[in-house]
């Protein structure tokens, strides 16, 4: 079994309240969840209204399909163009 972590960095210009943030984030969740069915929440920098950290989760018992699948998430997301990607870490075990 490999699980797979994604942690995205994202910044979210222009927001200039958190309700508007959380529309946002939500947007991101539920479109990756749909496409990808993965586990995403949003892990950190949660009163920050620029700022956002998402973390995503995959399991599979193959490396190198989890490993595609959050890259392909993370292509997903910056494809969207509702936040920048700062930075971002994959992480498989």
């Amino acid at each position: 079994m490999h699980v797979g972590v994604c942690t995205l960095h994202l910044r979210l210009a222009g927001r200039h309240s958190l309700k508007e943030k959380r529309r946002v984030v939500k947007s991101i969740k539920d479109r990756v969840k749909n496409k990808f069915n993965v586990s995403i929440a949003e892990v950190d920098a949660l009163d920050n209204w620029q700022r956002a950290v998402i973390g995503v989760a995959c399991v599979s018992n193959d490396s190198g399909f989890t490993n595609s699948v959050l890259s392909n998430i993370v292509n997903f997301i910056d494809d969207m163009h509702l936040a920048e990607i700062v930075d971002y870490d994959i992480e498989i075990r």
